[in-house]
C-alpha cells in the first residue's frame, strides 16, 4: 500500500506483469512492420516509460517522437483535451503508431486522430499499454494493447496523480476499501439536507440527492431524464433501474470522493438490494445507514417555517405533512429491518443545535 497526496493506492500489476504486456504489443507491431520504417509517436507525460521500453523491444528500424495533450485534473478528466505539443513535421507518407499509456473513454484518441488527420500520413494505428473497455466508446479501433484492465483509476509506470507516482516501477490502483458511503434516513424536516452538506466537507463526500439527480436528468435532457420523463408522462412509476443508473453516473462522475452520502434512495428494501448490488459491481459497500429521529410535533413546527420561506405548499399544509410522515413510517420500517440484520442501521437523536447533531453522527462514522 502507498499514499500519495490524500489517497491510498494498493498493488494493482507488478513488473513482471508490466514488462509481458510491453513486450506483447512491441512483437506485435513489429510482426506488421519490420519490413518499413515506422513513426512511433509517444503521447507525455503518461507514456515515458512505456515508449523506452517499447523501443527496447523492439528490434527493427524506427523513428520516435512525442506529442503533449492533457484532460485530466486529479482523479478526473475534465472532458476538454489540451494540445500542449503538436505532431512532428516530416511525417507525410510514413506509417504512425501513437504509443499511448492508456485508453479509456476516447476523448484523448479523438482529439489525436484530429491532429494527424491533415498530416497525409500513409498509415495511423493506435497502440496502448493498457485499455479500459468497459468505457471506450469505440470511436477508433485500438489496433494494438498490452493488458486490458477495469475501469479503476491507476498510478505508476509514467501515470500520476496531481504529478505523483510517475516514477513507480509497479501499477498500483486507488484503494476504495476506506471508504465511507453512507445512507441517511429521516422523516421530512429532520435535517438531511443541512447534515449532508456537513458532512461531506468534514470526510470529502459526495452528497447525491436523488432529487436533485431527477430534475437534473430532465432539465438537461439527457437520455435518462428522457426516459424517465417517458415514464411520468404515461402517469407510471419511473423503475428502480433508471435511478440507479442515475446514481451510477453520478459515483462514476466522482472518483476523487472519499466515499457518498445517498439522500432520498433507497425508500423501498426492493431499491435497498439494488443500491447493494451497484455498490458491489464497483467493489464498494454501504458502510452504515443513519436515521435522524425527532418527534412529529418538532418537526411539523420545522416544516411550517421553513414553509414560510420556501413557499414549498407541502411545507405549509399539515395534513399533507401528517401523510408524508405516515408513508415515511410505512416505507422506513421494512427498511430500517433490512440494514439492522445486515447490523448497519443507526439512530441518533435529531433534536439540537446543527453542530450538536453534527457531532453526533461524526461520533458514528468515526467507528466505522
Amino acid at each position: 500500500m502507498i499514499k500519495l497526496h490524500d489517497k491510498q493506492f494498493k498493488l494493482f500489476l507488478n513488473e513482471k506483469e508490466i514488462a509481458d504486456a510491453v513486450a506483447k504489443v512491441a512483437k506485435a507491431v513489429a510482426a506488421d512492420y519490420k519490413d518499413e520504417t515506422p513513426v512511433f509517436v509517444g503521447v507525455l507525460n503518461g507514456a515515458f516509460m512505456f515508449v523506452a521500453d517499447f523501443l527496447k523491444s523492439y528490434e527493427h528500424p524506427c523513428e520516435v517522437s512525442f506529442v503533449k495533450l492533457s484532460s485530466y485534473q486529479g482523479l478526473t478528466s475534465t472532458g476538454i483535451v489540451e494540445t500542449l505539443l503538436d505532431i512532428p513535421e516530416g511525417i507525410g507518407g510514413k506509417s504512425v503508431i501513437v504509443l499511448e499509456d492508456i485508453v479509456d473513454t476516447g476523448r484523448t484518441l479523438q482529439k489525436l486522430v484530429h491532429l494527424f488527420s491533415g498530416s497525409n500520413v500513409k498509415e495511423f494505428k493506435i497502440a496502448a499499454l493498457f485499455y479500459k473497455s468497459s468505457v471506450y466508446n469505440g470511436e477508433y479501433p485500438i489496433d494494438y494493447f498490452g493488458i486490458e484492465i477495469p475501469d479503476k483509476f491507476i498510478v505508476g509506470y509514467g501515470l500520476d496523480y496531481k504529478e505523483l507516482g510517475r516514477n513507480l516501477k509497479e501499477v498500483y490502483q486507488l484503494n476504495q476499501d476506506h471508504m465511507i458511503n453512507l445512507v441517511l434516513f429521516g422523516k421530512p424536516g429532520a435535517g438531511k439536507g443541512t447534515q449532508a452538506n456537513y458532512l461531506k466537507e468534514k470526510y470529502n463526500l459526495k452528497h447525491i440527492s436523488t432529487g436533485d439527480v431527477f430534475r437534473y436528468n430532465m432539465k438537461n435532457g439527457t437520455a435518462l431524464g428522457k426516459l424517465a420523463q417517458s415514464y411520468m408522462d404515461r402517469g407510471d412509476l419511473v423503475p428502480d433501474e433508471v435511478t440507479i443508473k442515475m446514481l451510477q453516473e453520478e459515483v462514476e462522475k466522482n472518483p476523487e470522493a472519499n466515499g457518498f452520502i445517498f439522500d432520498g434512495f433507497p425508500r423501498t428494501v426492493a431499491q435497498a438490494e439494488a443500491l447493494d448490488n451497484f455498490l458491489e459491481s464497483k467493489e464498494m459497500q454501504l458502510n452504515a445507514t443513519i436515521a435522524l429521529e425527532a418527534s412529529d410535533d418538532i418537526l411539523t413546527q420545522r416544516l411550517v417555517e421553513r414553509g414560510k420561506v420556501s413557499g414549498r405548499s407541502d411545507d405549509q399544509d399539515v395534513t399533507k405533512i401528517k401523510h408524508r410522515f405516515q408513508e415515511y413510517n410505512q416505507k422506513t420500517a421494512p427498511l430500517r429491518a433490512y440494514y439492522e440484520t445486515q447490523g448497519k442501521f443507526h439512530s441518533i437523536n435529531g433534536i439540537g443545535e446543527i453542530k450538536e447533531i453534527t457531532e453526533r453522527l461524526g461520533a458514528v462514522i468515526d467507528t466505522l
